[in-house]
């Protein structure tokens, strides 16, 4: 099939696949004409690089899972390890997140400043409290997940 067919059966454009190709996600297919020629594996391996992203892989992670497609480890190993990692960074962003969503309720339900100067005085005389808060909970953030690219 033409790079054209696979990125309409996957849902991306062409400039994706050759993308990938470039990073090692998809193997360079044969080609017939001088063009591409995919086979039907072609189509799953893709798959596999789409759904690793639709859950907050990175394209360094999908491509250590799809090393070497048809080899070695089986997939569910592949996946469980991965899984583990990417859950235990998912739970630490809840914690994250959780914790920001509880200082902005406090603060909006407890705030009386008048002026941003008075807010400001206030935070800056309490900063020791919500700091310790804040710089325990980013610590556990990985880097990079809060932006979740």
């Amino acid at each position: 099939m033409t790079i054209g067919d696979l990125a309409e059966r996957a849902g991306v454009r062409p400039s994706a696949i050759r993308y990938y190709e470039r990073l090692g996600l998809l193997p360079a297919p044969p080609r017939r004409s001088g063009r591409r020629d995919y086979d039907a594996s072609a189509i799953a391996q893709l798959a596999v690089v789409q759904f690793a992203r639709a859950t907050g892989c990175s394209l360094r992670d999908a491509k250590r899972l799809v090393r070497d497609f048809t080899k070695k480890p089986p997939a569910q190993s592949r996946w469980r390890e991965l899984a583990d990692v990417k859950i235990k960074e998912i739970d630490d962003l809840i914690a994250h997140a959780t914790e920001m969503k509880n200082m902005l309720e406090r603060i909006s339900t407890r705030c009386e400043c008048e002026t941003l100067a008075e807010c400001g005085r206030a935070l800056a005389h309490n900063r020791t409290r919500w700091r310790v808060q804040w710089d325990r909970q980013s610590r556990r953030v990985p880097p990079g997940l809060l932006s979740l690219t």
